[in-house]
């Protein structure tokens, strides 16, 4: 086909993924499983289009998944996550190691398969997903602490799996000990987090000032220096998705200029990269070869969901509490255990594996795609619904709108949105009892599809969506204000509630 073709192929794909992505929106379907069926359709078992090369599969799913790390580094909040930095570390680098270890000793029982093959499979799903988790947090509201951790997790625990998937490959090959392999891991995260300290405030500093010609650049510059990271610590055998994650994570909170558009070209690029990467994985599997993957999908699976991930929240909360970084209360390790969402990455660490030629990868490959799609079918639809069995949710939090406003970012100041739920104490306190500080105003509220300006004594009902305007340096004095009357009222202040996280 001609370049003429590949084009138009390619834009129709894309479009027509895009108006998947507003279906699987309005029904609750994870849009990663309509792109991926939607390159099954393209495949050889539809459309005909042939594509069967892990080598090629592995380079692209590496650098789609860095552009989708990179744009959850650069839309994190760190004064939202830094409280729960502490625990997601220690989620990622021992909760994957339990993960790891569990899976392969189950499986290895369960379904007769070798040691090695077994840690590969382990080390495969143990990562979460930094698209699904990311996609699932914007819409489901939690306390920040457990979102937090959450979005911090996902972000942290893909170096260390594919550091291990890696080595692990490499191990069907050479007679490595497990101190080698722990050495080389560490070496790898050590120089991964020194690339990424280094260039995120690097180049913080340069884009401050540094004039460009056209504010479209800056966008463009601020996702190549995290590319630069990414390479940079791959070239001195680095871990690369540690340092792309941690640059994004340094570059997105800084006062940088145009920080709104490079959030949203972010964004675009990220989402261009999932519809790449997910259709491209749709059309490597083989569906004539998924029937047997089913049974030792399903069982990988169970054993990963039920035993695997619980234990691992587990272990990691447990030496969190006894290093005293902080206490996990068991609601919110059973939603943690539930919401380790495993999308795009455990497909793409599949084909690592695959294109090494391990015994028996191909299997793998299989019974990983037969995982994501049935357990994302299960966890992430029901997610909503297990974090108000569990009363996790946090409807009342206030949350970031992302507005295209310069004078925002000028003033130094945030736009929140905050929605009444039914019971908060919100309901009937008038504006002028929020006593907000003085750098914050409820400037709009809508309420039953129609908005309008509040004077000072408006009152609140269930139901209202509030628009709020507040400093930087006041913000977090705002949400703990508006916390504490959610809770207990006008009068929280004589009950000595403080809207502590």
């Amino acid at each position: 086909m001609t370049v003429d073709v590949w084009l138009l192929l390619g834009g129709a794909i894309v479009i027509a993924a895009i108006g998947f992505v507003r279906i699987a929106h309005r029904t609750g379907l994870p849009s990663l499983l309509v792109f991926l069926g939607f390159g099954l359709v393209l495949g050889e078992a539809g459309f005909g289009i042939p594509f069967d090369n892990p080598q090629l599969a592995q380079q692209i799913g590496l650098t789609a998944l860095a552009v989708i790390l990179a744009e959850g580094g650069l839309t994190t909040n760190w004064s939202h996550v830094r409280q729960s930095v502490p625990m997601a570390v220690v989620l990622a680098t021992v909760g994957v190691t339990v993960s790891i270890v569990v899976v392969a000793l189950v499986v290895e029982a369960l379904l007769g398969i070798d040691r090695t093959t077994a840690l590969i499979l382990g080390a495969v799903l143990a990562s979460t997903d930094a698209a699904a988790v990311f996609s699932v947090l914007r819409r489901l509201p939690l306390p920040p602490r457990l979102a937090g951790v959450l979005e911090a997790e996902s972000g942290f625990n893909d170096a260390p799996t594919v550091i291990a998937v890696v080595l692990l490959s490499g191990a069907t090959q050479s007679s490595a000990t497990v101190g080698t392999f722990l050495l080389e891991s560490g070496v790898e995260l050590v120089i991964g987090a020194a690339v990424g300290l280094a260039v995120g405030p690097a180049g913080a500093y340069a884009m401050r000032r540094v004039a460009l010609p056209a504010s479209g650049l800056y966008p463009i510059a601020v996702l190549a220096l995290t590319f630069v990271s990414y390479g940079g610590a791959v070239l001195l055998h680095g871990s690369g998705f540690l340092a792309v994650y941690l640059a994004a994570l340094i570059l997105g909170n800084s006062r940088l200029p145009h920080r709104a558009a490079t959030r949203g070209f972010a964004e675009g690029a990220a989402w261009l990269a999932q519809i790449g990467l997910f259709v491209m994985l749709g059309l490597l599997a083989s569906p004539e070869e998924m029937p047997t993957a089913i049974v030792p999908g399903l069982i990988a699976g169970t054993v990963l969901v039920l035993l695997a991930r619980p234990l691992s929240v587990v272990a990691s909360s447990l030496l969190a509490w006894a290093l005293r970084l902080g206490r996990v209360t068991w609601r919110e390790q059973a939603f943690l255990s539930w919401a380790g969402l495993r999308g795009a990455i455990p497909i793409v660490l599949a084909t690592i594996p695959w294109a090494s030629g391990v015994t028996g990868s191909k299997e793998i490959f299989n019974e990983v795609f037969v995982i994501v799609i049935v357990f994302t079918l299960l966890q992430g639809p029901t997610l909503p619904f297990v974090a108000r069995l569990l009363r996790v949710s946090a409807p009342a939090e206030a949350h970031d709108l992302a507005v295209e406003s310069a004078p925002l970012e000028e003033l130094k100041a945030d736009l929140l949105q905050i929605k009444v739920p039914v019971g908060s104490q919100l309901h009937g306190v008038e504006i002028f009892e929020l006593r907000l500080p003085a750098g914050a105003a409820v400037t709009l509220v809508v309420r039953d599809g129609k908005s309008f300006v509040p004077d000072t004594t408006t009152r609140i009902r269930v139901h209202d969506q509030l628009l709020l305007v507040t400093t930087a340096a006041c913000r977090d004095e705002v949400e703990r204000r508006l916390r504490a009357v959610s809770r207990r009222g006008k009068l929280a202040g004589w009950y000595g509630e403080r809207g502590l996280e």
